[in-house]
């Protein structure tokens, strides 16, 4: 099998480098994001909604500013103290609530600061003062229901999204095959120990023949989210419950997640396969640590799809779970049938979505990769960090294989 640098180096060669640059610039350029983010996400709303012809009494422009200057000192400070080495829950919860709240109240003050202000204008609603303070109190009630619909959203177990999927080379006696994935479960700083239990409960009513997760169980060691994590253990599959990791057990000891599952009744795919086996078909269920896996130092750890087919009959179809999207181009170098991933979110927070599609070359749902192979992208199962989300609701997928034999016979 040609490996995926083989590839990306024989197209470079023919010409398609060309079009890679733009995408590498706009990579380096992001890395300076986390410098500046900050600043422009409070500077940005307290311009807009204080200080662009309102025209507040002092007292209320002193103490509007003052709170998005607490807001900004405040929100990395307590982000570092709660994702750090301290890893203080309360101060996560304060800093992710911040930077979820802010991003919202950011994208709205560009959004209806520019749009609704021209609307006005043009409609002749008021003089300039009038329409500025229309803009501020607009931005603040749609940034006020976006974040009380968003928490609910965050909160509440995922509706069941259901597809069909058909896979050329699958035998009739597989067709029908129910997989279950959830992924992206983040137990975290909010203790969702209640919530785990539910999602197990609504994953054990479709009666899945294979349950798979695709990683970012949690934020944190395994020792610190047993509780959260637990509820996995019951989880029930006529076949098998499988497992591969995210890049978040990465900053947790992930040796320690990898034993858990093992421990609560999952097969973890580090690296290798099974069989799945029906009415004298088969299907080759495979799966690969994270891509981070390797930088991580862990000893053993790293994405190895050869090693994970390594013996498997390449006449059979193949299943394989890999935790980033971006896994697709080796996925397809290798003639895989269906990879099933998670990781993005499908953006969480509207619209973060256009920043995910930087990095990975899907987002969310089913797509096409090459002459064979097909990806489903999960939008998650929980969420990470803000307990927001906004334009982009969790799941927990069905996905119901289907052979052309078997829907020929139908």
């Amino acid at each position: 099998m040609t490996e995926t640098s083989d590839t990306r180096s024989a197209d470079g060669a023919a010409g398609g480098a060309a079009p890679e640059a733009p995408r590498s610039r706009l990579r380096r350029l992001m890395r300076y994001i986390p410098l500046v983010a900050p600043v422009l996400l409070w500077a940005v709303p307290c311009w807009v909604l204080l200080h662009t012809g309102q025209r507040w009494p002092l007292p209320v422009a002193l103490a509007g500013t003052a709170l998005f200057v607490l807001g900004l000192v405040a929100m990395p400070f307590a982000m570092a103290r709660g994702h750090g080495r301290r890893q203080q829950d309360r101060a996560a919860i304060v800093g992710d609530t911040l930077l979820g709240g802010i991003w919202v109240l950011f994208t709205w003050s560009v959004l209806l600061g520019v749009l609704l202000r021209l609307a006005l204008s043009v409609a002749g609603v008021g003089d300039g003062q009038d329409r500025a303070r229309i803009v501020t109190w607009a931005v603040l009630g749609v940034a006020a229901v976006l974040l009380a619909w968003g928490y609910a959203e965050a909160r509440r177990v995922p509706r069941v999204r259901r597809l069909d999927v058909e896979l050329p080379r699958l035998g009739a006696g597989l067709d029908g095959t129910r997989v279950a994935l959830i992924t992206d479960t983040h137990y975290g700083p909010l203790d969702r120990a209640r919530w785990s239990a539910r999602v197990c409960e609504t994953v054990n009513t479709l009666e899945a023949d294979l349950v798979c997760h695709t990683g970012d169980i949690a934020d944190g060691t395994a020792e610190r989210r047993r509780a959260q994590a637990a509820p996995l253990g019951t989880v029930q599959a006529t076949r098998a419950r499988v497992y591969v990791t995210g890049n978040h057990e990465y900053y947790s000891e992930a040796q320690g997640w990898v034993d858990l599952m093992d421990e609560l009744g999952w097969e973890p795919l580090r690296n290798r396969h099974l069989l799945l086996e029906r009415g004298g078909d088969s299907l080759v269920v495979a799966g690969v640590d994270d891509v981070t896996a390797e930088s991580s130092g862990l000893a053993g750890h790293r994405a190895h799809l050869a090693g994970a087919l390594d013996g498997a009959d390449p006449d059979l179809p193949v299943l394989l779970l890999a935790h980033q999207p971006k896994f697709i181009d080796r996925a397809a170098a290798h003639g895989i049938d269906l990879q099933l991933s998670g990781h993005t979110h499908g953006g969480q927070i509207w619209p973060f979505h256009y920043l995910v599609r930087v990095d990975q070359p899907a987002v969310a749902g089913l797509s096409r990769h090459g002459a064979r192979t097909l990806l489903y992208t999960s939008r998650g199962t929980g969420f990470w960090g803000p307990p927001f989300r906004v334009f982009a609701p969790s799941e927990i997928t069905l996905l119901v294989l289907r052979s052309p034999q078997g829907s020929a016979t139908s």
